[in-house]
């Protein structure tokens, strides 16, 4: 019984200070004046720097709009590059304030690793990347094929999974990095080339000849992507959804970065005036200022805005995919800001 009670009041003492620790993620923000995120840093249209070295992408135009809902600057952002393998860990020990990176939202990671998933900025789902000339058309027909695939990602088992059903073999050749097994697969290190459908059509804009692959038709799995942040801080956890929020609402009332002021002079509805701060708390209750959306809206745009100029140009086009808005037939579906 004694050492039963040691290791209970042990693992309270452990529960109690991860609260402390993590319970005060706003203030250690704007006491730093900068939100760390944690980004790919490798995946054109989601988190990949551009010529001037500033990382670009729908995961840090996230982290962008954080910033500006925050400390009222959307270029108060540092963003770490992390692995697969590193982005947890470093989100789990303060490392960074939020984990923007193409991240799977599942149980097991949600149960397992003290993290909160917000909300999703992106709904994409597992596919496989093959040379032409290899000259299959389903992934019915890779029974043997050598897949170069990202260790440390939900691919690796829903691989694993997929071939299991199909009864069929093969062999995995793991890389610590989105860039490695890009690389992997041109060089002929692999037959084939697993991972998020967007993720295939951003590695495939940085190939040598991206005219010689293809995309196989198959989705073999649901792979519901968003911001992470550590679990015992409601209210960050609120910040980061309701800041993502704001960007999806505003795309379905029709504010956008170029209207926004003259919306906030002159609110059209009452939806409109309480996400711009002229009417209601929002604001207050979340322990930002008034304007918290619409600076995020002004500097970075909204939902639309954002995927117009991230995700569209690696070749993935939003209308009539999931990731379109709810009212236009897609899934793409936020919390009114009331």
């Amino acid at each position: 019984m004694k050492s039963m009670k040691v290791a209970s009041t042990a693992a309270a003492v452990v529960f109690a200070t991860s609260q402390i620790a993590v319970a005060a993620t706003l203030d250690d923000v704007k006491a730093r004046g900068e939100l760390r995120c944690g980004v790919s840093g490798g995946v054109p249209g989601f988190s990949a720097p551009d010529d001037s070295g500033r990382m670009q992408g729908i995961d840090a135009a996230v982290c962008d709009a954080i910033a500006a809902a925050v400390l009222g600057d959307s270029s108060k952002v540092t963003f770490i590059p992390l692995t697969a393998k590193e982005r947890f860990t470093a989100l789990a020990s303060g490392e960074i304030d939020v984990l923007s990176r193409n991240t799977t939202h599942t149980l097991t990671r949600e149960a397992s690793l003290g993290l909160n998933f917000t909300y999703y900025n992106y709904i994409d789902g597992q596919g496989f990347m093959v040379k032409k000339d290899l000259g299959v058309s389903s992934a019915l027909e890779l029974d043997g094929a050598s897949i170069c695939v990202q260790a440390g990602t939900t691919t690796e088992l829903n691989m694993a999974d997929y071939f299991r059903n199909n009864n069929m073999d093969f062999t995995p050749v793991g890389y610590e990095t989105s860039t490695q097994t890009r690389e992997g697969f041109e060089g002929g290190a692999c037959d084939v080339l697993t991972s998020d459908k967007s993720q295939l059509a951003a590695l495939s804009t940085e190939m040598a000849d991206p005219d010689a692959v293809m995309l196989l038709p198959e989705t073999i799995s649901k792979e519901p992507l968003g911001p992470v942040v550590r679990q015992g801080d409601d209210q960050w956890m609120d910040i980061v959804a309701f800041t993502l929020y704001a960007l999806i609402n505003a795309e379905e009332l029709g504010i956008t970065s170029d209207n926004v002021d003259d919306m906030k002079a002159n609110p059209p509805s009452p939806n409109v005036a309480r996400i711009l701060g002229v009417e209601g708390e929002g604001g207050e209750m979340l322990g930002l200022s008034s304007d918290w959306a619409y600076n995020a809206i002004k500097q970075v745009g909204n939902y639309g805005e954002i995927y117009a100029r991230t995700v569209e140009p690696i070749g993935i086009q939003r209308a009539g995919s999931v990731n379109d808005l709810w009212t236009r037939g897609g899934i793409l579906y936020a919390p009114p800001i009331r």
